[in-house]
């Protein structure tokens, strides 16, 4: 387990990244023991960074690798390595971009450092700021690499009715042994530690907002359902909040 003692970073000791991620796909097959996710992404060696031939080295903390990928093609044990924070992987191309996939259990339930994903009250949770989204999947986990995320969720319905994540809904569906699955598209670049995903048994508040230009945006407030009847000033705020937006 990572050390929990604050660390100084000083201005003077900042590296620009060696890499930089275009976008990012996720895939979770969500369970509270155990969680699978695949990621697949575009990485290109960053411009800014100091030039000639880097490996990648990805964050990861606390997870189990199945496999990895590069362009298509499965890398064997002596193509990367795999150590208690990361994944170092020294013959990615350097001329171009380039696809890496990994995929890699977690387990939530036993997650007792709250970081990344685990389970709480019978719900899957995500806390991933400041260095917590290593914990989730092999990435480039530091505030200065910002992408785009795409993300499927993929669990029992029974046990998991709501997927919620980062972006607009643009998807969903049933698999074909009975579980269903949500898919998030998220158009605004950000760091891994704005990443968000809740999973598990919640209500919604819903309700509607115009803009100036009349077009009708549809609002929702999930929370557990001790709480829903507490939500009707989260959505007047909400509201006010969006109208300023536009004036001023």
């Amino acid at each position: 387990m990572r050390d929990a003692t604050p660390k100084t970073t000083h201005l003077k000791d900042y590296r620009p990244p060696d890499y930089l991620i275009d976008w990012v796909d996720l895939r979770f097959e969500l369970g509270a023991t155990e969680t699978l996710v695949r990621a697949r992404m575009k990485l290109r060696k960053n411009s800014a960074a100091v030039q000639g031939f880097r490996p990648l080295k990805l964050d990861g903390e606390d997870l189990s690798l199945e496999r990895v990928s590069l362009d298509g093609k499965l890398l064997i044990a002596d193509q990367f390595e795999c150590t208690n924070d990361g994944l170092f992987i020294p013959g990615v191309p350097q001329g171009r971009y380039f696809l890496l996939e990994t995929e890699a259990r977690i387990h939530p339930q036993s997650n007792t450092a709250l970081e990344g994903l685990y389970l709480s009250n019978g719900m899957l949770c995500t806390q991933c700021e400041a260095q917590g989204f290593r914990r989730i999947t092999y990435f480039l986990d530091r505030p200065d690499v910002m992408t785009v995320f795409t993300t499927t969720l993929v669990a029992d319905a029974k046990a998991f009715p709501v997927l919620l994540a980062n972006g607009n809904r643009i998807e969903s569906g049933q698999t074909d042994d009975g579980r269903h699955w949500v898919k998030w598209k998220d158009p605004f670049r950000k760091p891994a530690y704005l990443f968000a995903l809740v999973a598990g048994r919640l209500e919604c508040l819903t309700d509607t907002y115009t803009t100036g230009s009349g077009r009708s945006i549809d609002l929702a407030i999930y929370v557990e359902e001790q709480d829903l009847d507490k939500c009707g000033h989260a959505m007047l705020s909400l509201k006010k909040a969006m109208n300023w937006d536009e004036e001023v």
